[in-house]
């Protein structure tokens, strides 16, 4: 039987893919179990549909993320904390910090999970942080980081 399956599933394929498996494999536990749909015309036709709305959707998100990039790239952010002796903040500046400045002082939100700098910044300073938009595009942001005075 030929089937599509609505999900990954370890060792048949990815959602979306059309398999061939055993009838009674397709039955008794993809199907039931909503992992996969016959793959009828209609279901394939369907499919097909579905992959241009999501190929163009993807398109779309990709533009918006490559402008985003563009712009933070342009960018810079002050952030301000205590220090002591050399500069040496006390504690460090973490990727939640600078989200949050992002936000405050340009009104761009980024998730601070997407916010990867490549060390711990512990000093007074600038610094550049990547930003990681979508999964092909990032962009690096400028952390301009200052004692209090």
């Amino acid at each position: 039987m030929i089937v599509i399956l609505k999900q990954d599933f370890k060792g048949l394929g990815k959602a979306g893919d059309v398999v061939k498996v055993s009838d009674g494999y397709a039955r008794n536990l993809l199907i039931p179990r909503g992992i996969a749909t016959e793959a009828t015309d209609g279901n394939i036709r369907n499919l097909e549909k579905q992959k241009k709305l999501n190929e163009a959707m993807y398109k779309k998100d990709l533009a918006e993320a490559k402008a985003l990039a563009e712009r933070i790239g342009d960018l810079s952010v002050k952030i301000i904390t205590k220090s002591g002796e050399n500069g040496r903040l006390f504690g460090s500046i973490t990727s939640k910090d600078i989200a949050d400045a992002l936000a405050e002082q340009h009104g761009i939100r980024i998730d601070k999970r997407k916010i990867a700098p490549e060390a711990p910044i512990k000093t007074t300073g600038t610094v550049s942080v990547e930003v990681k938009i979508f999964p092909e595009v990032a962009a690096a942001l400028r952390v301009d980081v200052e004692t209090q005075a």
